[in-house]
């Protein structure tokens, strides 16, 4: 025990004098010390002290597969002894990257059949910005500029990405944005939706799409941008009236549907894209995370036919990153999504752990003092904390409330996320239904925990 101790103290000695932590006050984490995160299998963690962690947000989303799996270390090992690098860009190919291409036609919708490849999320929507610009201009439409998005989304953290992401503390901090980009309301019913109806709502909400074109022109409106559900925004899932009504208003004047699919594909929602659930058809769609199950970094973007044949015979796309297409993260990720697909891993959490997830969690949680909802299908979820949940008055602190109840759970050892006064979860989807109660029986504990210390249990 003295020589992990030794041993944790070293590394976070380390780690305070040279590594910056993402999304992270470093002198208060300094102070406090980073937990060192040394093994993982499964769904579960070991830090340096021998303290086993459930991880129910799947590292960033990301770890579909859970950790541990031997075939996509071997898929990496045996692609790095053959071919461990060579660019797409001088007229060359490689078999990982042709052969994951292919893969990704069979699993999109059925007009999708050429992708572009990048290395994170963030890239991948910068990719798509770029595709939807070369697409209009070769129109002949070069005025098609803006891209509309909404408040308190998340597209990543690259200029581009975070001009997209409505979050303001973010753009508090980049005061060099894109051009071209604008923002309308989010489809967030229980903390903006006031006396209206929950359907209601959701057309209002769509309908600002539409009356922002209108004001900008739709000769000027190049796609409209969106998360299926808000991941980082919280989890929040829109009114079912929402999707069939953007989509309606996307068709109606010619702006183009971007799917933000970095959280929500390959299995997340218990459909391969979270957009099938909801019910609408993308032109564009950006994948990431659960790609390669995080094991290696890798982004995609799928363009539908409409828009890849005119690239295709558009000339030069002057596009394209020194690890597009990377021969290892394509092989990692061709590894990957055969297990996910002969594995039944997608099918069961649609049949069976996303139904008793979600089951678990509401018996769970339901009329609970300080639960206003829960939100989510398949295997994620949005627990809204709330002072009063009958009336949706919310915590005039929610950020507090929910760092609370974040570091509660990190304390009895569950990794559950907080976004403002929501608590989100997003296990593995190789998760088991004595796992799923042991990360419900964590959370409920976590959140009694904090009503008893806000005076509310």
């Amino acid at each position: 025990m003295n020589d992990r101790i030794d041993s944790t103290a070293h590394y976070r000695a380390l780690d305070a004098a040279h590594h910056l932590h993402p999304f992270s006050d470093m002198a208060e984490l300094n102070r406090a010390g980073s937990r060192v995160i040394v093994k993982a299998e499964g769904v579960h963690l070991w830090d340096s002290e021998g303290a086993c962690i459930i991880d129910g947000m799947a590292g960033l989303w990301c770890v579909n597969l859970g950790y541990g799996r031997r075939e996509l270390a071997d898929a990496a090992h045996a692609q790095m002894q053959a071919l461990a690098y060579y660019n797409t860009f001088f007229r060359t190919t490689h078999p990982p990257v042709i052969e994951l291409s292919e893969l990704l036609a069979q699993l999109t919708p059925q007009t999708f059949n050429r992708f572009l490849y990048c290395n994170s999320g963030s890239e991948a929507n910068d990719t798509a910005l770029r595709a939807v610009h070369r697409y209009w201009a070769l129109q002949g439409k070069p005025d098609k500029r803006y891209v509309i998005a909404r408040s308190n989304a998340y597209h990543g953290s690259t200029i581009a990405g975070a001009t997209l992401g409505g979050m303001s503390d973010m753009h508090e901090q980049m005061p060099s944005k894109m051009e071209h980009v604008v923002h309308i309301d989010q489809p967030y019913w229980f903390g903006e939706g006031g006396e209206m109806d929950v359907e209601a709502f959701g057309l209002a909400r769509a309908r600002q799409l539409e009356a922002r074109i209108i004001e900008l022109g739709a000769e000027n409106v190049a796609a409209f941008i969106g998360e299926p559900f808000q991941g980082a925004g919280g989890v929040i899932f829109p009114p079912s009236s929402y999707w069939p009504e953007i989509q309606r208003i996307c068709r109606e004047h010619d702006v183009l549907l971007i799917a933000d699919e970095v959280i929500g594909g390959f299995g997340r929602t218990g459909e391969w894209f979270a957009h099938r659930h909801f019910g609408f058809e993308p032109d564009v769609i950006t994948m990431a995370k659960g790609l390669t199950s995080g094991y290696v970094p890798m982004g995609a973007v799928g363009l539908s036919d409409r828009i890849a044949d005119a690239i295709v015979n558009g000339g030069e796309f002057n596009h394209g990153f020194t690890y597009s297409g990377h021969p290892v993260a394509a092989a990692v990720a061709v590894a990957n999504l055969k297990l996910l697909r002969d594995e039944g891993i997608v099918a069961r959490v649609k049949e069976d752990t996303g139904p008793y997830f979600q089951m678990r969690l509401r018996d769970a949680l339901s009329g609970h003092p300080i639960v206003g909802e829960i939100q989510g299908v398949g295997l994620v979820a949005g627990i809204q904390l709330a002072e009063n949940p009958v009336t949706r008055k919310r915590f005039v602190n929610g950020d507090d409330v929910g760092t609370m109840c974040r570091n509660l759970c990190f304390n009895n050892n569950l990794v559950m996320r907080a976004s403002g006064d929501r608590m989100l979860l997003s296990p593995p989807l190789v998760v088991t239904h004595e796992e799923i109660d042991e990360m419900i029986a964590k959370a409920k504990a976590a959140i009694d925990a904090t009503a008893s210390a806000l005076g509310l249990a």
